[in-house]
């Protein structure tokens, strides 16, 4: 015994089963020699499944012949009890028979001893059985505690990616605007449509932490372009389009959830629902829905958003130009769901609001 050792197995709890006190007293007197300090004796079967609900044994010597319920009905309510999983099972009865012992052994008995038994036979099958049990017990504490670390490193690694995606969207964000708040008001708009719309927790907490990198491509746009104070010309806009592109490549190659949900966002929250979108003038339902839901949030906070080159619109003028790009930019059951969470959309727009302009225009 490597892991355990003789005080292991002699705590061990082992209960004994059996009709007869004559047979009960011989056990007992058995393993308190070889100092079982554990050991919890019922002449009545029909116990046997409340005292190991108590106790969870780790051990049962179990007699077959006996009234009210053999051995055999005592087994097959153990298996119900404990998912056909129960403690180690070690016979002990008169019975010969090669077909008891087939039985008791199908029925989930890992031994079988035959009386009159040599008492130290007994005890090396006792002494065995629990030493096997004990390492099957630790084997699976060994994993819950390996699950546990896995799942705490795997938490604190995927924290880590969320921080990442926010200030790398932020930092995107930084280059064409005053604040880092539109990304956070974006993305908490996008998570109220898609829980509207029948999106998974999981699915939601995603998109919160992705959203914010819908516009990371626009680090690959030059400054007199992106900083333009004026009306882009052709070449510039074209130019200007590539950052969902770009946005989606700097994402590549990455199998993770996050980031493969980071850059569908990035690629496709310019897509427009009558394809008349960029960059791949995808249509309808071939849009993913985070783009489609991002597309909605995004131009719903930027334009009730005041920047250097524009006042902010009210929420009422940005719902009108919503409503009559229903069908064409947006697709028209995610207009709805805004409108009815218009209270919840505004709420944030208060809360993550500019710091010179504290409340949203009505």
């Amino acid at each position: 015994m490597s892991k355990f050792s003789t005080i292991d197995l002699k705590k061990s709890p082992i209960l004994v089963v059996d009709d007869q006190l004559i047979n009960i007293r011989l056990l007992q007197k058995i393993l308190t020699l070889k100092e079982y300090s554990n050991v919890i004796y019922t002449q009545d079967p029909t116990q046997v499944n409340n005292l190991h609900k108590k106790h969870q044994f780790d051990l049962i010597l179990l007699d077959l012949d006996m009234p009210k319920l053999d051995g055999f009905g005592v087994m097959e309510q153990l298996n119900l009890l404990t998912d056909n999983n129960p403690p180690p099972i070690l016979v002990l009865t008169a019975q010969h028979m090669q077909n008891y012992r087939q039985q008791a052994l199908d029925n989930g008995a890992r031994d079988y001893v035959t009386k009159p038994f040599d008492a130290d036979e007994l005890l090396s099958r006792v002494r065995n059985l629990l030493e096997v049990q004990l390492a099957h017990k630790y084997i699976h504490q060994q994993n819950e505690l390996l699950e546990e670390k896995v799942q705490k490193r795997t938490k604190a690694l995927i924290d880590t990616q969320f921080k990442i995606v926010q200030h790398l969207g932020r930092a995107a964000e930084y280059r064409d605007n005053e604040t880092g708040l539109h990304v956070i008001r974006m993305s908490k708009m996008a998570v109220v449509i898609a829980k509207a719309f029948g999106m998974d927790d999981q699915q939601c907490k995603l998109l919160l932490y992705t959203a914010p990198m819908h516009d990371i491509g626009k680090i690959g746009i030059p400054d007199n372009i992106l900083l333009k104070p004026g009306k882009l010309n052709k070449e510039e806009w074209e130019i200007m389009q590539t950052h969902a592109q770009i946005g989606a490549d700097v994402l590549a190659d990455d199998d993770s959830e996050l980031i493969i949900m980071a850059r569908q966002i990035a690629l496709t929250h310019h897509e427009k629902w009558d394809g008349s979108g960029y960059p791949n003038q995808l249509k309808g339902e071939n849009i993913p829905i985070t783009g489609r839901i991002c597309a909605l949030a995004d131009v719903f906070d930027a334009l009730t958003s005041e920047r250097p080159y524009k006042k902010a619109w009210t929420v009422n003028q940005t719902l009108d130009l919503i409503k009559q790009e229903s069908g064409k930019h947006f697709e028209p059951k995610l207009v709805e769901i805004l409108q009815k969470n218009l209270d919840k959309i505004i709420a944030i727009k208060q809360k993550y609001a500019e710091p010179e302009n504290q409340k949203t225009s009505a």
